[in-house]
């Protein structure tokens, strides 16, 4: 029985697991990132974890990683991160444990993973192409089209977070970050004191002030993925992120902006969809990712 060794390095936690194609996760647990060590601490800790999984699981034939930054699939290494993960940023990943473990191993971005998980196992399921977005800290897009991920020309594609709205960038518009910065402004309260969940719970018994930072932030995320649809013309748009488990209230309110933002004739054929895979996306998106790298290269494993 052939699995793999799942491995998702974002910002707070290191999530792993042992995935096998015929009865899925044997196994999965995760670790806390403490990103502030840096690049080299990160990869360390997850080198002793992958060195114990392989002796309890000898069938291993292969090492998916997802990670935070951007990643040179080819080269399997972190091309860029944020200061949130300092010394990161150059980081041979791919080069490293293949000259440990003597397995394969393949890297790609953590959205990009989370959009292949949802293409071939979640809500994008059977579409022909689907454009992923995470809302969290920042905005994190993904487009995949026929199984494959759209990289760009030098591998920074969809990196749209950044995409100007009138009034900034589309993340500094429309994360869930944003959301609670706006609500603790409007009520003059300290940072730290409130969270997304705590600002959705008193919009549902009526605060004014969350009820309109949330109709704000949802009609910045219309726009903004309007802007992408006419770019990318997605058959399924997929939310994830921990503030999409609000759905209940978010749904109508995404696709009523939605529906403002983008001609009748192309919103009527464009799906929404929220997340399905949740705290797993990353790792059985690298997976995914995994597998098309090595029918690419004729080296079934």
């Amino acid at each position: 029985m052939k699995t793999y060794l799942c491995i998702d390095i974002g910002g707070t936690s290191v999530k792993y697991g042992i995935y096998c194609e015929k009865s899925g996760f044997l196994m999965d647990n995760f670790f806390p990132t403490q990103a502030w060590l840096g690049g080299s601490s990160i990869i360390a800790r997850t080198r002793e974890l992958t060195s114990r999984l392989l002796k309890e699981y000898t069938d291993t034939c292969g090492i998916c990683i997802s990670t935070a930054g951007m990643v040179d699939c080819d080269a399997g290494s972190v091309t860029y991160a944020s200061s949130l993960i300092p010394e990161y940023t150059g980081t041979p990943i791919k080069k490293i444990f293949e000259q440990q473990f003597g397995l394969p191993c393949e890297v790609e971005n953590d959205v990009n993973c989370a959009a292949l998980a949802e293409y071939f196992a979640g809500a994008a399921k059977g579409a022909s192409s689907c454009l992923c977005l995470t809302i969290g800290t920042g905005i994190g897009g993904a487009f995949v089209e026929n199984g494959r991920i759209f990289h760009g020309f030098s591998g920074s594609g969809c990196e749209v977070g950044y995409m100007l709205l009138p009034g900034g960038a589309f993340q500094d518009m429309a994360a869930a970050s944003v959301l609670v910065k706006n609500v603790t402004r409007r009520k003059n309260l300290s940072p730290g004191s409130l969270t997304g969940k705590k600002i959705f719970a008193l919009a549902r018994n009526g605060d004014i002030d969350c009820i309109e930072a949330i109709d704000q932030m949802t009609d910045h995320l219309g726009m903004g993925i309007s802007n992408i649809c006419y770019v990318l013309n997605p058959e399924v748009v997929v939310l994830g992120g921990g503030i999409m488990v609000q759905k209940q209230m978010l749904y109508d309110k995404i696709r009523m902006a939605v529906d403002k933002y983008l001609l009748h004739s192309i919103a009527e054929k464009t799906t929404l969809k929220f997340a399905q895979n949740q705290n797993r996306a990353g790792m059985l998106g690298a997976f995914y990712h995994f597998k098309a790298r090595k029918r690419e290269t004729d080296l079934y494993v």
